[in-house]
């Protein structure tokens, strides 16, 4: 059911800050900022050869990443993306075995303009999951 690896995400202070560092410090591909405000983040993708970084900044008076800078001042790791073929599918099978799906439990269109689901992270080891249908 799991596919490859779609990104890590990276909760940040300051977007411009982390974006220059990855430019500059690593030499990396650094997309544009993208607002998404149906998610209360604005995000910067960062393009490498075998997978993505996905920087996270707080958009909106309700940002979940808001919370997580809160307690994370420096920043860090939010969450985890794997590919899904069918996101209802999965979604039904991870329901069957006691995994909790965050939020209505139905996908929402993430920043690559697909469907997406969040997994507790209580369920995964402390991890928050994403699922992306491909």
């Amino acid at each position: 059911m799991i596919g490859r690896l779609n990104h890590v995400a990276i909760a940040v202070p300051d977007l411009q800050a982390a974006s220059a560092q990855y430019a500059n410090a690593l030499g990396a591909k650094v997309g544009a900022p993208q607002d998404e405000p149906d998610h209360g983040v604005t995000v910067v993708f960062i393009e490498l050869p075998n997978t993505k970084i996905e920087l996270l900044y707080p958009l909106g008076e309700n940002s979940p990443i808001q919370g997580f800078l809160d307690k994370n001042p420096s920043g860090g790791i939010h969450h985890v993306c794997y590919e899904v073929e069918d996101i209802l599918a999965a979604r039904d099978h991870l329901q069957e075995t006691g995994a909790r799906v965050l939020g209505s439990g139905e996908p929402r269109i993430g920043a690559h303009g697909k469907p997406v689901l969040f997994l507790h992270p209580k369920d995964f080891n402390g991890c928050l999951v994403e699922l992306e249908q491909v």
